[in-house]
């Protein structure tokens, strides 16, 4: 399912602006479909606008975290988008590496981080995981069982949820 938009305007500073932020945080969630947008509207602007957006981006420069691999970030996309339980192998803070089923909720950055937060069915808990601490993930054929984000609680001081109109 997809949508198409009329004509956008944006300044050079604008496409930059979007850009950098995409850029910037490579292991935030749905990252790669960000990304794939950017382009999608970098790919329509006008040359003037592009070729102007082209050289400032050469003055703005980000030091993004090493990345997640694409098919583990890809694997989280789906499961969230098609709330499909994930399968992870994940190594804790500790050093302890578990494989897990985990019911995807929401997806949280805060701190430079990123994580995943479901409901494990491994600890019968809502957990949080570390994008980072993701070394596998697969998505199952089993539908999550309908946790809801009141069950996650508040959002951390220094984050809240996405929204598209710069609320």
């Amino acid at each position: 399912m997809g949508a198409s938009l009329p004509p956008v305007s944006l300044s050079p500073a604008q496409a930059v602006a979007l850009m950098a932020a995409v850029s910037a945080a490579p292991d935030a969630p749905s990252a790669d479909l960000a990304a794939a947008g950017v382009q999608k509207i970098l790919d329509v602007l006008d040359p003037k606008t592009r070729a102007r957006a082209d050289e400032l981006a050469h003055r703005v420069w980000v030091n993004a975290l090493p990345s997640s691999s694409r098919a583990i970030k890809s694997a989280l996309d789906e499961a969230m988008a098609e709330q499909r339980v994930i399968r992870i192998r994940y190594t804790s803070r500790d050093g302890t590496t578990t494989t897990r089923d985990v019911e995807p909720v929401l997806f949280a950055s805060t701190n430079g981080q990123c994580y995943l937060v479901g409901w494990c069915r491994l600890r019968n808990a809502m957990r949080w995981f570390t994008v980072s601490g993701i070394e596998r993930a697969s998505v199952t054929k089993t539908a999550c069982g309908g946790h809801a984000i009141h069950e996650v609680g508040e959002p951390p001081a220094n984050a809240r949820p996405v929204h598209g109109r710069g609320e």
